[in-house]
């Protein structure tokens, strides 16, 4: 594929089409490879628009349990699939140094013939910002340290060398040869939900990203949580206005996993979630893959039931 392009036809970045909603998943990455695999070709052939797979080290009540690293994953995923994008929710600097991340994400850009999205975020407190012994900051200092990441991870996927030195984050001579298969560089999905971050995403992402209350996420009545939504869809406007962006140009997605509670009970339930994120302002609504038991239970013939109804009425 010519290193010039945007990628495959049929993968625009942006918008949904008029009346249209992009629907995606997100995957654990605890599954043995025979079985991972036929998950990941289940979603392509059911038609999602997008796939993601959680990036932490360990996480949360299944820090005990079998979690494989997620761009390790996706690399192979790439190999196995043909159509469907593929990106990472959410990597963090709590564990990820962009100079060795940008390889592996112009690797994976690569692999999968330019169907890779980074998905970045600013990283929560907790095992994995523990990870490397480092102490733990101040929620201003990991905004600081965030939008280092993003800024260096830009320069890092845009050029073949990259020297920069920052508080957080240093680069010496980094090399991307051949660089991204898209084109100026894979697209960037930020999560953020304050101010600061709203105006990371309207800078230099594709899309931006939310679970709503990142503090308390599916804590709240449902009303509340679209409540919420709608509010960061206005303040995501603001910051684009404040930049300069159209808010046109970018993707907004919402996990609504972390929003409502099950979100995919019946194709009526979630043809009307996602319904509502699309009056909100949402060009994309990605939910989780269900588990067997634990965080994210579900029930898979109702996740595709779910998800090909949903397809169908919302196919832009």
């Amino acid at each position: 594929m010519p290193r010039d392009g945007h990628g495959p036809a049929g993968h625009a970045v942006t918008g949904a089409g008029q009346g249209g909603v992009r629907i995606g998943a997100v995957v654990l990455p605890e599954h043995p490879w025979p079985e991972a695999r036929e998950i990941w070709r289940e979603l392509e052939d059911l038609g999602l628009d997008h796939a993601w797979c959680f990036d932490h080290h360990s996480w949360r009540t299944l820090r005990d349990g079998p979690w494989y690293d997620a761009l390790g994953v996706l690399s192979a995923v790439a190999a196995v699939t043909g159509r469907i994008r593929l990106g990472t929710m959410v990597s963090t600097p709590n564990f990820r140094h962009p100079a060795v991340v940008a390889k592996q994400v112009m690797t994976i850009d690569e692999l999968s013939a330019g169907r890779f999205v980074f998905g970045l975020g600013a990283g929560a407190p907790g095992g994995d910002e523990s990870l490397l012994g480092t102490e733990p900051l101040t929620p201003r200092r990991r905004a600081d340290r965030f939008a280092e990441f993003v800024d260096l991870s830009d320069d890092l996927l845009r050029h073949r060398s990259t020297t920069r030195r920052g508080e957080y984050f240093s680069a010496v001579e980094a090399r991307m040869v051949p660089g991204c298969v898209q084109q100026p560089r894979v697209p960037f999905a930020i999560a953020a939900a304050g101010p600061r971050g709203m105006r990371l995403a309207a800078r230099h992402g594709q899309w931006w990203v939310t679970i709503g209350d990142a503090g308390r996420p599916g804590e709240q009545s449902e009303e509340e949580a679209w409540r919420v939504l709608a509010r960061q869809v206005v303040s995501l406007a603001e910051a684009c206005e404040e930049t300069g962006r159209p808010f046109s140009d970018i993707g907004r997605l919402v996990n609504v996993s972390r929003v409502v509670n099950s979100p995919y009970s019946s194709p009526e339930r979630f043809v009307d979630v996602v319904g509502r994120c699309r009056e909100i302002g949402f060009t994309d609504v990605v939910m989780n893959h269900p588990r067997s038991d634990g965080v994210f239970r579900g029930n898979r013939p109702s996740f595709l039931r779910a998800a090909s109804s949903a397809l169908s009425a919302f196919a832009p």
